[in-house]
């Protein structure tokens, strides 16, 4: 099964989670600079054979866009121009930095690696990721 890239998209960095080779486990892989972000895809879609990237998709709890929402949205055209041949798909990020905040501290990172933003944004691309891969099977 070809891997699956999830992508926690923000303005100034965005976090990146890989699937494994099966597509059942999301693992955190890195932090880009946003601005950088469709360089280090291109290479990591073609290294990886990429087929599908899930990106999340902020609303509120009213289900109604939040203010990144539409960035988000501006950031998906652009993915669809720069690799049609890639499925996207949108995934509700609802909570996914709370869930991703827990997850470090249950996986005992210090409160100093905690609260360095990069740790967090490539958690919270796992966790929507692996929403995505648990829809699937």
């Amino acid at each position: 099964m070809p891997k699956v890239i999830g992508l926690d998209y923000g303005s100034k960095r965005t976090g990146v989670a890989i699937s494994d080779d099966r597509g059942m486990i999301a693992s955190p892989l890195a932090t880009i600079e946003t601005v950088k972000i469709l360089e280090y895809l291109v290479s990591l879609i073609q290294k990886e054979k990429v087929q599908i990237m899930v990106l999340g998709e902020a609303k509120r709890l009213n289900g109604q866009a939040s203010a990144i929402t539409e960035e988000q949205e501006k950031f998906a055209q652009k993915l669809r121009q720069k690799f049609p041949d890639v499925a996207i798909y949108r995934v509700n990020e609802m909570f996914t930095s709370k869930m991703a905040q827990q997850s470090l501290i249950m996986g005992g990172y210090k409160k100093a690696q905690r609260a360095e933003k990069g740790n967090l944004d490539m958690m919270s691309a796992a966790i929507i990721l692996q929403s995505y891969l648990d829809q699937q099977s």
